[in-house]
């Protein structure tokens, strides 16, 4: 046992972090996600999963000049430029500087089941490569394996996605939305065993919370911790606690 937690802190000592541009989040988790890992962002409707998302992409673009690509399967670019406005961040010089761009990705014409979740695959990583990101957004993986009834089948392709990104060293972020039940961390309760973190977010009003359920690589805390949106963006109070008792579903 010492020998393995000797191993493990060497290991996190030399690991590279990717800091992740919410106030709050990087002091949860040594200091950022682990580079090229995969990270399930999950919650119920309206809890700020897309807003955490692009700000993550922001900050990189912004502030380490790392560029950074959202993928949205379901809500179109202008609604989200549209509801990131109060934040005042400065994209559109982000995107002419090719530090963020902004794609829509509809079903492919025409092609349904694996063919086109194989299709889709191969745009993501193409964008991804063609941009040559280090930060990613796929939002959502819900919307990802629409075309799946079986449960193997969006296992399969969610892992295959997720080693394709591996290849080119992308950090990403897959939002998933959930019941909106303090319990469920994922749509078909497969994503959470595929990716190398989950980070969980609720909302019942007024009240906003998130933790982390897992982070591979990492010593992270584990306990319940408030979080607002405000005019800055998404912010997570690391001091406070909040006990899982106080989420009702």
């Amino acid at each position: 046992n010492k020998n393995r937690f000797l191993n493990n802190h060497f290991v996190n000592l030399f690991m590279n972090r990717i800091s992740t541009g919410i106030p709050g989040l990087d002091e949860l988790v040594e200091g950022g996600f682990p580079e090229g890992s995969s990270i399930l962002v999950s919650g119920g409707p309206g809890c700020g999963k897309s807003i955490f998302s692009l700000q993550y992409l922001y900050h990189g673009a912004k502030n380490l000049s790392e560029p950074g690509v959202y993928i949205t399967l379901e809500e179109g670019p202008h609604n989200l430029w549209w509801n990131m406005q109060r934040f005042k961040w400065e994209l559109l010089p982000l995107e002419k500087d090719n530090l963020l761009k902004i794609y829509k990705f509809d079903p492919t014409p025409g092609v349904t089941g694996a063919a086109d979740v194989e299709a889709q695959t191969k745009r993501i990583v193409d964008k991804a490569r063609e941009l040559k990101a280090k930060r990613l957004v796929i939002d959502s993986i819900t919307a990802f394996t629409f075309w799946f009834k079986s449960t193997s089948d969006i296992r399969y392709a969610i892992y295959n996605l997720i080693e394709e990104l591996r290849k080119i060293n992308c950090t990403t972020i897959l939002t998933c939305e959930t019941s909106g039940k303090k319990t469920a961390l994922s749509r078909f309760g497969v994503e959470e065993f595929l990716v190398d973190g989950v980070v969980a977010m609720h909302f019942m009003p007024p009240h906003r919370s998130l933790y982390v359920r897992k982070m591979r690589g990492t010593s992270h805390n584990a306990l319940i911790h408030p979080m607002y949106i405000t005019d800055r963006g998404i912010e997570v109070n690391a001091r406070e606690e909040i006990l899982w008792e106080a989420i009702k579903d």
